[in-house]
């Protein structure tokens, strides 16, 4: 291995519950290969849950909005929030309020697909993202989510029971629209703080973005065809598509 420095990385994988490949050298390319994948994974991993952590949110949400403006699928983003989690920890402690989020987050995980990603965004707030869900599909699987975590009860130490709801937000990717992550997310956003402040434990989501269109979604769909368009130097535009708001 030469002068390569791997103790502190193996003991991080050991701690994760890594265990080295039966029947591989240390120290041969195989055995190098999966330390590096385990590193890789322990990197895309939220410590306390399991569950993909923002790095690796980031990365899917960005290749998920490409992906539907070439293809034009519906994809459906839900953001959750556990309600009232500050009174979590200051009654009972930092350890229940980490138990709260370890089965919030099993209970996310248990309703979606394989082909669905669950994040933990930090602190109380997970997200979710569900490729090919159709908006006629949308409120149903929210509420399938949010019904399961209020269904679920949590024993914190001393074997007391915690009833836990969650607030979501949820909006669709802009089919065929060269949009971007962070706009996607603004609209789930948007319905979250809705359903906080429409009094918790509720789903809100918006529109199909088909009828909604930001003005920036709206520049970034038709800037370049402006620019190209012989129709937009001589005024004549009777012949050009009407855009909806």
């Amino acid at each position: 291995m030469g002068d390569l420095r791997l103790e502190m990385a193996l003991s991080l994988l050991s701690q994760a519950g890594w265990v080295p490949p039966s029947g591989m050298s240390p120290g041969s390319r195989l055995w190098l290969q999966s330390v590096i994948d385990g590193l890789c994974d322990l990197s895309s991993r939220d410590a306390l849950t399991g569950l993909a952590n923002r790095r690796q949110f980031e990365a899917a949400i960005a290749r998920e909005v490409d992906r539907v403006a070439r293809i034009g699928e519906p994809a459906l983003l839900l953001i959750a929030d556990i309600d009232h989690f500050k009174n979590v920890n200051d009654r009972f402690g930092h350890a229940a309020g980490d138990m709260v989020i370890q089965s919030v987050a099993a209970c996310l995980q248990d309703c979606v697909r394989p082909m669905d990603l669950v994040a933990r965004l930090g602190g109380e707030e997970f997200a979710i993202i569900l490729p090919n869900c159709p908006p006629a599909f949308g409120q149903t699987v929210a509420e399938r989510i949010r019904n399961r975590v209020r269904a679920c009860p949590v024993a914190i130490i001393g074997g007391q029971q915690l009833s836990v709801t969650v607030s979501i937000g949820g909006a669709f990717a802009p089919q065929w629209v060269r949009s971007s992550a962070m706009l996607w997310s603004e609209r789930a956003d948007q319905q979250l703080y809705r359903a906080k402040t429409e009094g918790r434990n509720r789903t809100c989501l918006d529109m199909p973005p088909l009828t909604v269109v930001s003005a920036e979604e709206k520049g970034l769909l038709f800037g370049s065809l402006a620019q190209s368009d012989p129709f937009s130097a001589s005024g004549t535009t009777s012949d050009l598509p009407k855009t909806t708001e």
